[in-house]
């Protein structure tokens, strides 16, 4: 069970890896979320495009400037 309250279904829409890291997209409605893992945690999880995922969103705070 996962502590952080924001989580957001979405499908994964792509994965890039790199040496260390991953780049994963994530469809959330008709917007997009991007996280940067682990490569080692994405061939964990086997992430691949079509994936239906949570974004788990745990931050201290939130910004906004305009």
């Amino acid at each position: 069970m996962l502590s952080a309250r924001n989580q957001l279904p979405g499908m994964v829409k792509s994965v890039r890896f790199g040496t260390l890291m991953a780049e994963v997209v994530v469809a959330i409605g008709s917007s997009e979320c991007v996280a940067i893992i682990t490569r080692s945690s994405a061939e964990r999880l086997k992430l691949k495009v079509g994936d239906a995922v949570r974004a788990v969103i745990k931050a201290t705070e939130v910004m906004i400037d305009k």
